[in-house]
C-alpha cells in the first residue's frame, strides 16, 4: 500500500470508529460505508467487507462470530485487526484483545488509542501511558482517554498537567477533565473548567448541571439551567430528578408542566421522587396520568404505599400488575413485614417462588425479621440454606437475631458458627442472644473471641457485653469493660450502657456507688432508663428513702409513662407504705396513666399464643391454669426460684 493510500485510510478508519459512536440513522451509516469504499481503492474488496462485517457483528454482540470470521480471512490489514480489537474491548474482553494487540504485524493510531482506553478503563494506567509515549501521533481520542484514565485513578495532577499539555483539545476533552475532577470531588473546580470552554454543547451544559445535581448543589443547578441556550429532554429530566433529590417537590412539579416533550423517563423520575418525598397521593396522580408504565413506576409507587402502612392500597396495585420483577416481590414482602400483619409476608415469598421468581438477600431479610414464631423461621432458614445464601453475613446476621428472639439460642449459635466472614454485627448479635437469656459467661466468651478475631465492637456490643456482667455478678469485669469504651475503643457511653453499669452496681448491693455513677453521669444521658435502673436496685434490697427520692425524679422527668409509678408504687407495697402507694395510684389516676397490661407469647403446633395478665379469654385457660398450678410452679420451686407475690395486688388493681 502506497503512502497516500495508506494515510487516507487511516483517515477513513479515524472518522468511522468516531462517527459509528454516535449511533447515526441508517441512511449516515450506508453514505459512511460509500465513502470508505470510495477512498479505499488499495483495499480489497472483501478484506473492506469483512472490516465492516466484524465491526457490526461486535456491534450486536457475536463477539465469536467475529473472532471466527477474523481468523477465516485469507489476508487481514491493520484495520482488520483495530476492528477485531475494539470489538474485543467494547465487551471488557481487555485480556484477549491485549493478546492481538501484540501480534499485530504493524500499530495503527486507531488500535493504540483502543488499548489506551482499554488498560484506563481497566485501571492499569502505566502500561495506558506506555502506548501513549510511544505513539509517532495522537489525536485527541487517544489523549482524552488517558487523561479520563488519570481521573478515575485518582491521579488527578497528572490528569489535569496532561490536559494543560494537550495541543487541541475539542468539547469532550473539556467535559472529560470537567467530570473528572467532579469525579474526585473538586466541584470548584469543575466550574472553573466549565466556564473555561470555548465552546459548549449540550452535553456539557448537562454534565455541569449532572455534577451539582450529584452533589446536592439544587440551587446551583438550577441557576445553570436556566442559563443553558439549548435544552434537551436528557437535561430536563435531570434538573427535575435534582429538585426531588433536594426535597423541592413544587419546582419538581413547575418544571414538568413546562416541558416541551416527555419521555419514560420523565414520567417515571416524578413517580419515583415524588413516592421517595412522601408525597404519595400526588405521585398517584401522575402515575394514573402515565401514558405507558413501566416496571420502575409500578415499584415506586407499592414502596410508597407500603411506607405509609397503606398495605391495602399496595397489595392493589400488586395485583393490577401484569409483570412483576424481584423489586416488586421485594417491595410487597417488606410492607407486610414492616406492617403486618404476621404470616402474611411469608405467605407472598411462597408465592413469588410459586411464579419461579428467585428470591435474593432482600427478600429473605424482610421475612426474617417478621417470622412468626420458630417453625416460621426455620423455614425460612431452610430457604436461606437451599439458595445457596447461608454464608451470607447480613443475611445470618438477621437469623441468629430472630433465633435469639424466639429464645432458641441453639440454632442463634449454630448459624453463627456457620458464618465464614463474621462482622461486627455478627459478633455482637449472638452477644446479644447470649446475654439475654441469662448466659452471661458464654456472651463475655464470644466478645474475647470477638476481640482476639480484630474485630472491633461498636455502642451496641458493650450494651450486651454489660448486661451480660450483670447476669452473671461479675462488677469488676463490668466496671472495666465500661472505663474500656473510652479509653481504649474510644466509644462514648450512653444512656444504655450507664443504665448497665448501675444494674451491675445494683444487683450486688451497691446502691451507693450505683448513686455515685448517676450523680457524676453528664446529665443529658440522665433519662428514664439510668433512674429506671437505679430505682430498680433500690427495691431490690428495700432501700425505701433513696427509692422515694430516686422515684419522685423519675415521675418528673417521665410523668406520663406508667414504668416509674409502678415500680415505686410495688417497693411501697414490698414495704407495707400503704399510705404511700396510695398516693402513687391517685397521681396516676389524676394524671391517666394507664399501665401497659404484661403479656406472653408461647408458640404450640405451629401457632403462636398470646396471654395478657388477667386474661380469661382463651377457650382452654382452665386447662393453662392447672398446667401452671400442677406442673410448672413445682418445676420452679425445684430450682430454688423464689416467687416474688409482693406486687400482685396492685398489678390487678391499677
Amino acid at each position: 500500500m502506497n503512502p497516500s493510500a495508506a494515510f487516507v485510510l487511516r483517515m477513513r478508519w479515524s472518522y468511522c470508529c468516531h462517527l459509528s459512536k454516535l449511533k447515526l440513522p441508517a441512511s449516515n451509516r450506508h453514505s459512511l460505508h460509500r465513502i470508505h469504499h470510495q477512498y479505499s481503492p488499495a483495499v480489497p474488496t472483501t478484506i473492506y467487507n469483512s472490516n465492516l462485517k466484524i465491526t457490526s457483528l461486535g456491534r450486536h454482540g457475536k463477539v465469536e462470530e467475529a473472532r471466527k470470521l477474523f481468523d477465516d480471512m485469507p489476508s487481514r490489514d491493520v484495520v482488520s485487526y483495530a476492528s477485531m480489537i475494539t470489538v474485543y474491548l467494547k465487551h471488557n474482553d481487555l485480556p484477549r484483545a491485549e493478546l492481538l494487540f501484540r501480534v499485530m504485524p504493524q500499530r495503527n493510531l486507531v488500535a493504540d488509542s483502543a488499548m489506551i482506553s482499554g488498560y484506563a478503563k481497566a485501571g492499569r494506567i502505566d502500561e495506558a501511558q506506555r502506548i501513549f509515549d510511544g505513539m509517532p501521533r495522537r489525536n485527541v481520542f487517544s489523549w482524552t482517554s488517558l487523561i479520563s484514565g488519570y481521573f478515575r485513578s485518582g491521579r488527578v495532577c497528572e490528569a489535569r498537567q496532561l490536559f494543560e499539555r494537550m495541543p487541541e483539545k475539542n468539547v469532550v476533552s473539556w467535559t472529560t477533565a470537567l467530570l473528572g475532577f467532579a469525579q474526585n470531588g473538586l466541584i470548584d473546580q469543575a466550574r472553573i473548567t466549565f466556564d473555561q470552554m470555548p465552546e459548549r454543547n449540550v452535553v456539557a451544559w448537562t454534565a455541569m448541571i449532572k455534577v451539582y445535581v450529584d452533589n446536592y448543589l439544587v440551587n446551583e443547578a438550577y441557576k445553570l439551567f436556566c442559563q443553558m441556550p439549548e435544552r434537551n429532554l436528557y437535561s430536563w429530566n435531570i434538573m427535575i430528578q435534582g429538585c426531588l433529590d433536594g426535597n423541592k417537590v413544587d419546582e419538581a412539579v413547575r418544571l414538568f408542566a413546562s416541558m416541551p416533550r416527555r419521555n419514560a423517563v420523565s414520567w417515571t423520575t416524578m413517580v419515583t421522587g415524588l413516592a421517595r418525598n412522601r408525597s404519595t397521593k400526588l405521585a398517584r396522580e401522575y402515575f394514573d396520568q402515565m401514558p405507558n408504565k413501566d416496571i420502575a413506576a409500578w415499584n415506586a409507587m407499592i414502596t410508597a404505599y407500603a411506607d405509609e402502612g397503606l398495605m391495602v392500597e399496595a397489595t392493589g396495585l400488586f395485583d393490577m400488575m401484569s409483570d412483576r420483577n424481584t423489586v416488586t416481590w421485594n417491595a410487597i414482602i417488606d410492607g407486610y413485614s414492616r406492617n403486618g400483619p404476621e404470616g402474611e409476608a411469608f405467605k407472598y415469598l411462597i408465592e413469588m417462588l410459586r411464579c419461579c421468581i428467585r428470591a435474593n438477600e432482600t427478600t429473605l431479610t424482610s421475612v426474617l425479621a417478621s417470622s412468626e414464631g420458630n417453625l416460621e423461621l426455620m423455614q425460612v432458614h431452610t430457604l436461606v440454606v437451599r439458595l445457596g445464601f447461608e454464608h451470607e453475613t447480613s443475611l445470618t446476621n438477621a437469623l441468629v437475631t430472630m433465633y435469639s428472639k424466639g429464645g432458641d439460642v441453639n440454632s442463634a449459635r449454630l448459624a453463627f458458627d456457620k458464618l465464614e466472614v463474621k462482622d461486627t454485627v455478627s459478633w455482637t448479635a449472638i452477644i446479644l442472644a447470649y446475654s439475654n437469656h441469662g448466659h452471661g459467661k458464654h456472651a463475655l466468651q464470644a466478645f474475647a473471641r470477638m476481640i482476639r478475631s480484630g474485630t472491633k465492637p461498636d455502642e451496641i456490643t458493650f450494651v450486651g457485653v454489660l448486661s451480660a456482667c450483670s447476669h452473671a455478678g461479675l462488677v469488676r469485669k463490668g466496671q472495666r469493660l465500661f472505663n474500656s469504651m473510652m479509653h481504649v475503643y474510644g466509644l462514648e457511653p450512653s444512656a444504655e450502657h450507664y443504665s448497665c453499669l448501675v444494674d451491675i452496681l445494683g444487683r450486688a448491693g451497691q446502691v451507693n456507688d450505683a448513686v455515685m455513677v448517676v450523680s457524676q453521669m453528664p446529665a443529658i444521658e440522665r433519662d428514664g432508663v439510668v433512674l429506671g435502673a437505679l430505682l430498680g436496685a433500690c427495691k431490690l434490697h428495700g432501700d425505701v428513702g433513696m427509692a422515694n427520692q430516686i422515684g419522685e425524679e423519675l415521675i418528673k422527668l417521665e410523668p406520663t409513662n406508667s414504668g416509674g409509678y409502678i415500680l415505686l408504687a410495688n417497693i411501697y407495697a414490698a414495704c407495707g407504705k400503704w399510705k404511700e402507694l396510695a398516693q402513687v395510684r391517685k397521681k396516676m389516676k389524676e394524671r391517666k396513666v394507664n399501665k401497659i397490661p404484661g403479656f406472653s407469647r408461647i408458640e404450640f403446633n405451629g401457632r403462636s399464643h398470646v396471654f395478657l395478665v388477667g386474661d380469661r379469654s382463651h377457650p382452654e385457660v382452665k386447662e393453662i391454669h392447672m398446667m401452671l398450678t400442677e406442673k410448672l410452679l413445682p418445676l420452679m420451686q425445684e430450682m430454688d426460684y423464689t416467687l416474688d407475690n409482693s406486687s400482685v395486688l396492685l398489678q390487678s388493681e391499677i
